[in-house]
């Protein structure tokens, strides 16, 4: 297997009938980097994740991939099988893969564990998702798509149905288990504070053509606590975004 280089997106253009949602899509995905997408809706942003992952295909363009098959991706929906446990849920990748079918039954269940734990849900293996808060059930969708130890997770607003608190706590985590795990995300929220607080790079999308219209590195401590959210330097970046967004 090849060593994950990030991401290459090249005059990326996608259209549906006659709406052109993606016009001349320009983007480079360093390898460990966490971007962050920003726009308003019908820009296009799902459009990008899913042209990544390979659900869907540009009108032309190119995307550069060297790992176009070992990914994970994240909805705004978890998506659990509700007659399925925690455990057999995050697993569930094994089973409806045939790439993955070859995998022991035994290393299946270590990295079922392993990725539960990651999450801070070892404790939880049997529940059913019934029986989860809303954050408990994103956090097993999220250990479901690195059960397969990617190197690229993509994320179309996973935590936009949570209450603030949740959401709060949510990002603080995956901001930290990207730390640990050295993987490429590359998030797509509405939010521009949650896309700062997270991110390297905010990158923002403009409503008609779905072009870049900034590219915005962020100046911000490494780690990242709730404090800084209402810090002079966070809220400057928010308004600099916001006027780039309004333009």
């Amino acid at each position: 297997m090849s060593a994950f280089a990030g991401i290459q997106l090249q005059n990326l253009k996608k259209s549906f009938g006659l709406k052109e949602v993606l016009k001349n899509f320009n983007l480079q995905i360093p390898a460990g980097s966490f971007i962050s997408l920003v726009g308003p809706s019908g820009c296009g942003k799902s459009t990008v994740l899913r042209l990544i992952a390979g659900l869907d295909s540009a009108t032309s363009g190119d995307v550069q991939n060297t790992q176009a098959n070992h990914f994970g991706f994240v909805f705004q929906d978890a998506n659990l099988l509700p007659w399925k446990t925690v455990f057999e849920n995050v697993a569930l990748p094994f089973e409806i893969s045939p790439e993955l079918k070859a995998i022991s039954k035994n290393e299946i269940k270590s990295r079922a564990l392993e990725a539960l734990s990651k999450v801070n849900l070892q404790d939880s293996e049997n529940l059913f998702p019934h029986q989860l808060s809303g954050g408990m059930k994103m956090r097993v969708s999220i250990a479901r798509a690195l059960v397969t130890k990617p190197q690229l997770l993509l994320m179309d607003e996973p935590f936009a149905a949570l209450d603030e608190f949740t959401r709060y706590q949510m990002q603080i985590q995956l901001r930290n288990l990207w730390q640990q795990e050295g993987i490429t995300v590359l998030f797509v929220t509405h939010s521009l504070s949650e896309a700062v607080f997270m991110s390297e790079r905010v990158v923002l999308m403009n409503a008609v053509g779905g072009d870049i219209g900034l590219d915005q590195k962020l100046d911000l401590p490494k780690e990242r606590n709730d404090e800084l959210r209402t810090s002079p330097e966070f809220n400057r970046i928010i308004r600099t975004l916001s006027e780039g967004l309004k333009r």
